[in-house]
């Protein structure tokens, strides 16, 4: 890895940190307990940085430079919250469109949706910190460079984001194949969030008990299993096709 991708040390990583570097994943030795350590726990829980405490060999893969049991990832991106972002959107006259991905960990899937992102419109993506790509190089490669224009928001609750956007007036719809009406069937002319998931544990129950709307696309082949950018693509441009009828975008 590149050397201009992450920050190694203690002092170096908590100098990063309060300076206001954009820190993708910050990972610390599982014994490290110095009170140096402490500091840099204390400075990352300040600034709202995930902490994931690995075995030494985990950082040793990355750099077998002096890191004193510490480093940090540099995102490729500035990262947004949605709660800044959205009065944001509402302010601009937009009606806001944006995309959840609970547990989608593949890059090149990462990549494939936010680029059609980027091409159907879409305000917004909205992560988790937890158990969720990371929105690295590879990403912002294998997007085309959409996620240089399309905003990321990563929130340490996606049930709490998901929250917010239903009282700031958005209706949540999660794709499922349970208790699901045709995708063609929902109303997206409004502001809306469209929730996917991982093909192998798709949206966590929790998540998806909050979505005002499941919707379903139809499959008629043997395997009975979409590929997620593809199921996205699919949904985002049911999303324009509606708004270019509503006469909200211009064809």
């Amino acid at each position: 890895m590149n050397d201009n991708k992450f920050i190694y040390g203690l002092r170096a990583v908590i100098e990063a940190i309060q300076a206001g570097k954009e820190i993708d994943r910050l990972y610390v030795k599982k014994d490290l307990g110095s009170e140096l350590a402490h500091e840099l726990l204390e400075v990352a829980r300040q600034h709202g940085i995930a902490v994931q405490r690995v075995p030494v060999e985990r950082i040793n893969r990355i750099t077998r430079k002096n890191h004193q049991g510490v480093l940090a990832l540099l995102a490729a991106v500035t990262y947004y919250k949605v709660e800044q972002l959205v009065p944001m959107l509402f302010e601009q006259g937009d009606n806001p469109f944006l995309v959840v991905l609970d547990g989608v960990t593949d890059v090149r899937n990462f990549g494939a949706i936010a680029r059609t992102c980027d091409c159907a419109g879409v305000n917004a993506i909205v992560i988790p910190e937890h158990g969720s790509v990371s929105v690295g190089p590879d990403a912002v490669k294998t997007s085309a460079g959409a996620l240089n224009h399309v905003p990321v928001c990563r929130e340490r609750s996606l049930v709490g984001a998901i929250k917010y956007l239903q009282e700031s007036g958005f209706v949540v719809v999660a794709t499922s194949d349970k208790n699901a009406c045709n995708y063609t069937r929902a109303d997206y002319t409004v502001p809306v969030a469209i929730v996917l998931g991982a093909e192998d544990k798709g949206i966590s129950p929790q998540v998806m008990s909050l979505c005002d709307n499941r919707v379903v696309i139809p499959e008629f082949g043997h395997i009975n299993s979409l590929n997620v950018s593809v199921a996205a693509g699919i949904i985002l441009y049911e999303v324009v096709r509606q708004r270019i009828n509503d006469n909200q975008i211009v064809d």
